[in-house]
């Protein structure tokens, strides 16, 4: 079994650290931008959904408040 060498460990996260593509501060911003815009439209639809069903419940057999 190979011995564990923790310097050529950084050395290798180093290099690998060096070739990843990151990306520029407008693009963060606006993939940031859309999922937090993405995130409430799909509050909001569950939210009507849940209306609905309620709705539903509540004409159908009387329960709920």
């Amino acid at each position: 079994m190979a011995k564990f060498d923790p310097a050529q460990y950084v050395r290798e996260v180093r290099q690998e650290v060096g070739r990843v593509t990151w990306p520029s501060r407008k693009e963060t911003l606006i993939t940031t931008g859309l999922v937090l815009a993405l995130s409430a439209v799909a509050a909001v639809f569950f939210l009507v959904v849940d209306q609905i069903i309620a709705f539903a419940m509540r004409w159908l057999f009387g329960v709920g408040a």
